[in-house]
């Protein structure tokens, strides 16, 4: 059985010829556990692609090229601050002046809140809606041309189980503005269908990773025992379906929102309270 992090092979000509852009791609340390945005940047690089790294952090950035560069791959960093219009043309105009097109984009940066709407920080909840929201927006604004020149393409939003069910830990800054990429992705696949670019919605779920550096170990237990799968899920998980969504497989998906949970989404609560208490019996 192939581990959730194992340097799986991938076939090169899977995203032969593509130019990909990650947004919220970089590595914070050589530590630490990674993110969804790095796993996805390294295997499209596996898989042929030529990747444009985009970062709040350049360093975090040129962390995850040299990753790739080690493994031969062909990536470059960028600056972006997804939530200002004139960065992400910037990225944009960068993964074209870089490698003349642009096929795949992976709206993969966010921030994060917690609260109720009762006690609601309006600074936070801008800024997850800045981030979350307004940024995948114009990075698709800027990208949209780009794809439409280099003969089509793919747009990932990074949505979350959390926009689609109530999240346990009364996450609403961040669940109010992920849901609104499944309309974005909806109205860009509906919109720019005959351009020949497709959109769609990844949602994941219970995913161990660089945000949940501190959860304690009763919870991580929690989460992994939740969903019937009963395994941990990682980054890699995402990144695979991300894989398939950027490559000509999935030339026929558009303007949906696909679950990575392990199941969870699939159960009602009480069923997922049997798998917690007896091991769903």
């Amino acid at each position: 059985m192939v581990g959730p992090n194992s340097v799986t092979a991938v076939p090169a000509e899977r995203l032969s010829g593509k130019v990909a852009i990650v947004t919220g791609g970089g590595k914070r340390s050589d530590t630490e556990e990674i993110g969804i945005g790095y796993a996805t940047a390294v295997l499209f690089a596996r898989a042929g692609a030529r990747v444009v790294v985009a970062d709040l952090s350049e360093e975090n950035a040129q962390r995850t090229c040299r990753d790739i560069a080690a493994e031969s791959g062909e990536a470059t960093a960028v600056f972006a601050d997804v939530s200002d219009g004139a960065k992400c043309k910037k990225m944009v105009d960068a993964a074209v002046e870089r490698y003349g097109a642009l096929h795949v984009l992976v709206n993969n940066a966010a921030a994060h809140g917690k609260s109720t709407i009762d006690v609601l920080d309006e600074e936070n909840f801008d800024l997850n809606v800045a981030v979350n929201l307004k940024g995948p927006a114009l990075a698709t604004k800027y990208a949209i041309p780009a794809m439409v020149d280099s003969g089509g393409g793919s747009i990932i939003y990074h949505s979350s189980i959390d926009a689609i069910a109530a999240p346990y830990n009364k996450t609403v800054p961040y669940s109010v503005s992920k849901g609104g990429l499944e309309m974005l992705a909806k109205t860009t696949a509906s919109n720019h269908g005959r351009d020949g670019i497709r959109a769609n919605c990844v949602a994941p779920g219970h995913v161990f990773g660089t945000f949940q550096g501190e959860t304690t170990e009763r919870t991580r237990e929690l989460r992994k025992n939740a969903a019937p799968l009963g395994i941990e899920g990682t980054s890699w998980d995402v990144a695979w379906l991300n894989l398939f969504l950027a490559s000509d497989e999935s030339r026929w998906i558009s303007g949906v929102t696909i679950p990575v949970d392990g199941g969870l989404l699939a159960v009602a609560p009480l069923r997922a309270y049997s798998y917690l208490t007896d091991g769903g019996g």
